[in-house]
């Protein structure tokens, strides 16, 4: 018997069956929850009459059992609802956990047989991602623009003439391949954004990939979200989002901020066993630690908290613009051409073949009139189609891929394609220190009791009441979890490094029982440790005493600010001032020495304080701890390479002032005149105390600003985003998630650990190594690089091709270039050619220039330079040949019109050549790695001139054509060589264009 939808969707609704079904089921839930438990076999659930065995096998799959009363339908209502009153029903949190044949601290015994089946009774943790548009529909979007659509009628008036003048037969080389040429304008356009909204789903991080800590067979594991099953027990700390929707099982002072799901601000919940057990998926842990044990899963959960990142790419959106003003550029001239051409027919000023004017007043006949104007409109066309850029943006889409597959190739992840363009222009990093700068590997390498450092093994020499002492803080002031090892010293140990060092230094050196030491202590209350207050606490009552024992730990001057007594080997002794005084020298050696501090401390009390509140005086020093975190390979020279392409560093961390400004000389982020410079090491507490007018001042100067909490970094964001900085953040967790989301480009690091963290980020760099920044930063400038070598390629071959083809038209009433010879350059020949500068890796000397402001033009002086000297070259030999061509060859007209097409071409493939280097004079570098391209473009060309000569409507040359052809446009290379001694300020376009398109744009 199953409870009805409709109930359950609706339990506060009164209905005696449902009342009646509820304690039926709940009485069954407890008879076979402690039948289970005495013989120790799992217990069955059903959905659609499914059961689970947690000796993996598949019980009664045609049964319906009588524990449907939890269900799918009812677990996933429970924890939505927040339903106290069916939670009490179905026994509660513990008789579901039974139920579910999991464990409170052990969860899912199972094997893969198990968690497969578990999938397919509740589902998966995953969710249905939106459909990618297909090609067709942007092929539809493409067809209906505008200049398409008039471009289509014309093309179907023209044809539509020639076929009634000519046949069908003879009109399917002219006035069809207008048509055509149109419609392969469309299917560019489309392919190219098709390509460019699949490119970015397909090599984006997949957030159902972000790992989180599960407790599986009682050892604690890392998997995927989307391999959470139902029955799971997930370990959350703070930073960690709600992975599915489940029911709190233990843990100390939990807090949600639940404002993903309710949109409100301040949404902070407190969860724990009495009054709010339930847990919502893609809520953010803002404090303390839990286990949870998941209840629901699937596409109603994920899809609303883990949403895909879905933008147009910032270039994208420039040359959509740029293409749109081309069009009108294009139209515009191309309307005023056909006007004028309209007059000088309608004039008579037209003449024919003869010589005679092809409009005579009452004499020329309506037809020979509509001919006349088809023809000057299919003119008109061929202007409006050659200053179609669609091979630009299918070179931005291939560019666009090529960058993306080879960066996720180098461990990094693009969540935002504007930082791909943003970090061009990156002129400050501030980034933290462990697991960035630092291998996330820590080890206790320092250890003092009172004011002797133990050389060689820890004193047990010790009072056995201190070395219990330490013992106990050890191992019970901690969130870590521990996996138990068939060795005595090998231990898997799940938490931040610094408890892991810790930790393993515990076991190795104190001999530490983690399991013995909680036998004989029951832990009261616990205080995670936050980077504002820089420690952790712990209350606790040993068995069969009604004292209680505080235990502290944390930054060692602070806790040693709270400490009144301290331990020796002889006992414990008062501390005073002038101790204390050389208890902070012990401190500060072990600091310059670049040692994570870190001090242990204990307080007796009578009783539990009334606000569970951990004592914070009067406490007794028990020993002090200095941690080694080891410099990432390639650090110093990621630094290095990062100052000399114009970027400078912050260091923000949590340590102490005299261990940042150790970690910050040896990785070279402070120079050795910088690092005696009081100004460039400062304290979050003194950036904080500026004036507005002292902090702008001194905001330049500093490099490190130790004892910072995640709202100094914050902070320091802000002002120097104020200042005109374009700043990169790297960092991990929930410390740095707001400077990750405030800065231009955040940089999350690693693929574990806090998801608040790398939902935040822009970039995720999966290998967790500070060079892989370098290997961003030199990206980003290669993919700026390569737009703008494609700009300056596609603006060339448009200005000259509209040049030509109004002044050829203007002058004789037909283009230079016929519809398909046309086709041929913009489609085909510049789609190739652009492969050539779309597929470039990134160079040496991209990393020595300064960043680029985002207020510079994309379209700079130097490449209106390049642009303006190669055009003009290039229309005056093609207007030439036009003119002069017959006389200066000794050729016919069809003849000397393929000498004008076949030089356009040539002159393109050289001006790839022109294009690759926009500064630099040594053109043919690297020229081996587009070799084949340009190769493959020429032996095209040729195939058109010579083999194709019906479609392309040209005639076949000699030798000698084709080297005078070669020769004249490898000439323009040596133009662009002379060119570029000139100075770009003798040329300042975007100065006098001001305000107009190309400058308001880009």
């Amino acid at each position: 018997m199953h409870l009805d939808r409709k109930d359950v969707m609706k339990p506060r609704q009164p209905s005696c069956w449902r009342v009646f079904t509820a304690i039926f089921f709940t009485r069954v839930l407890v008879a076979m929850s402690k039948k289970g438990l005495r013989k120790q076999k799992s217990l069955s659930h059903s959905l659609s009459s499914v059961s689970i065995d947690v000796h993996d096998e598949i019980v009664d799959t045609n049964h319906t059992s009588s524990t449907s009363g939890v269900d799918q339908i009812t677990l996933a209502c429970l924890v939505k609802e927040k339903n106290s009153g069916l939670l009490s029903q179905l026994g509660g949190v513990e008789q579901i956990v039974a139920a579910l044949n999991s464990h409170i601290t052990k969860g899912i015994s199972g094997g893969n047989k198990d968690l497969e089946h578990r999938r397919e009774v509740f589902g998966v943790n995953t969710y249905q991602k939106r459909a990618v548009k297909t090609c067709i529909s942007f092929f539809l979007q493409a067809i209906k623009d505008k200049t398409i659509v008039i471009l289509l009628v014309c093309a179907m008036i023209s044809f539509g003439f020639d076929i009634k003048q000519y046949g069908l037969k003879h009109s399917c080389y002219g006035g069809i391949s207008n048509i055509f040429a149109v419609v392969l304008i469309a299917v560019v356009s489309s392919v190219s954004k098709f390509r460019l909204s699949t490119q970015f789903r397909k090599h984006s991080y997949d957030t159902s990939q972000i790992n989180v800590q599960v407790i599986r067979d009682g050892k604690c594991h890392w998997v995927a979200i989307s391999d959470v099953v139902v029955g799971d027990v997930i370990l959350l700390k703070i930073g960690d989002r709600v992975p599915a929707n489940g029911l709190f099982l233990h843990g100390y002072s939990l807090k949600l901020d639940e404002y993903s799901l309710s949109g409100d601000q301040n949404h902070e919940v407190a969860v724990n066993c009495s009054d709010n057990p339930f847990l919502h998926a893609g809520a953010e842990v803002i404090d303390g630690f839990g286990f949870m044990l998941v209840t629901s899963v699937g596409e109603k959960i994920t899809s609303s908290t883990f949403r895909e990142m879905e933008e147009e790419a910032p270039f994208q959106e420039y040359i959509n613009k740029l293409t749109s003003q081309i069009k009108k550029i294009g139209a515009g001239a191309a309307a005023i051409i056909f006007t004028l051409a309209l007059v000088y027919y309608f004039t008579g000023s037209t003449k024919d073949a003869s010589g005679k004017p092809e409009f005579i007043r009452s004499k020329t006949n309506l037809g020979n009139i509509l001919q006349s104007i088809v023809n000057l409109i299919n003119a008109a066309v061929n202007i409006v189609e050659v200053t179609i850029p669609e091979g630009l943006l299918l070179a931005l889409a291939l560019n666009l891929t090529y960058s993306m597959k080879l960066m996720t190739n180098d461990h990094i992840m693009i969540r935002k394609l504007s930082a791909c363009e943003t970090i061009n222009s990156a002129t400050t990093i501030c980034t933290d220190i462990t697991g960035t700068l630092t291998m996330n590997q820590m080890k206790v390498t320092e250890v003092w009791l009172g004011k002797e450092k133990v050389v060689d093994d820890f004193p047990r020499e010790i009072t056995s009441q201190a070395f219990q002492l330490l013992q106990e803080g050890v191992a019970l002031n901690t969130t870590s979890f521990v996996n138990k090892q068939n060795s005595a010293l090998d231990l898997e140990i799940f938490g931040c490094p610094t408890e892991k060092a810790l930790l393993s230094w515990a076991k190795a050196d104190l001999g530490v029982n983690i399991d013995a030491v909680k036998q004989y202590c029951e832990v009261v209350h616990l205080e995670v440790f936050k980077s504002d207050k820089k420690w952790s606490g712990v209350l606790i009552r040993k068995n069969h005493e009604k004292a209680i024992q505080t235990h502290l730990k944390g930054a060692a001057e602070i806790i040693l600010s709270m400490c009144s007594n301290y331990y020796d080997s002889n006992g414990e002794k008062e501390m005073s001032r002038e101790e204390k005084s050389e208890f902070e020298l012990i401190i500060r050696s072990m600091a310059t020495k670049g040692l994570r501090c870190i001090a242990f401390a204990h307080k007796k009390v009578a009783e539990v304080p009334n606000d569970q509140q951990v004592e914070e005086a009067g406490l007794t020093l028990l020993g002090l701890v200095g941690l080694e975190n080891q410099l990432q390979p390639g650090v110093r020279e990621a630094v290095e390479s990062c100052k000399k392409a114009g970027l400078k560093f912050i260091m923000i961390t949590g340590d102490n002032i005299h261990t940042a400004r150790a970690i910050a000389f040896e990785c070279k982020i402070l120079d050795p005149e910088e690092f005696i410079d009081s100004e460039a090491v400062i304290e979050g507490v003194q950036f904080r105390n500026y004036l507005p007018e002292e902090r702008n001042e001194k905001i330049d100067r500093i490099r490190v600003m130790a004892r910072s909490s995640p709202s100094d970094k914050s902070f320091m964001v802000q002002c120097l985003k104020e200042r005109g900085h374009v700043v990169a953040v790297t960092g991990k967790g929930m410390i740095g998630a707001f400077a990750l989301k405030n800065a231009d480009i955040g940089l999350s690091m690693g693929t574990q650990g806090a998801d608040v963290g790398k939902e935040s980020s822009d970039m995720i760099i999966l290998d967790n190594n500070f060079a892989s920044v370098v290997t961003i930063l030199r990206w980003g400038r290669c993919l700026y690089e390569n737009i703008q070598k494609l700009i300056q390629f596609q603006l060339t071959v448009i200005a000259t091709a509209l040049l030509v083809t109004s002044i050829g038209f203007s002058a004789s009433g037909q283009t230079p270039l016929t519809t398909v010879q046309l086709l041929w350059l913009n489609i085909i020949m510049e789609t190739l050619a652009a492969l050539a500068l779309a597929t470039n890796k990134p160079s040496k000397e991209a990393m020595t220039k300064p960043p680029v402001p985002p207020s510079q033009p994309l379209i700079s002086d130097i490449m209106w330079r390049n642009i303006l000297t190669q055009s003009l070259y290039q229309v005056i030999v093609l207007l030439t040949i036009e003119f002069r061509g017959c006389s200066i060859f000794s050729v016919g007209e069809k003849a000397k019109n393929t000498l004008v097409f076949n030089m356009f071409i040539l002159f393109q493939v050289f001006n790839v050549l022109n294009a690759r280097m926009v500064e630099q004079k040594r053109m043919f570098k690297g020229i081996e790695k587009n070799k084949l391209v340009l190769l493959v473009v020429v032996i095209l060309q040729v195939a058109m001139v010579e083999l194709l000569n019906k479609v392309a409507n040209t005639e076949k040359l000699n030798w000698t054509q084709w080297s005078a052809c070669m020769s004249i446009a490898a000439f323009s290379c040596v133009i662009a060589y002379l060119v570029k001694w000139i100075p770009p300020t003798l040329f300042p376009i975007n100065k006098f264009l001001g305000q107009s398109i190309f400058h308001y744009i880009l």
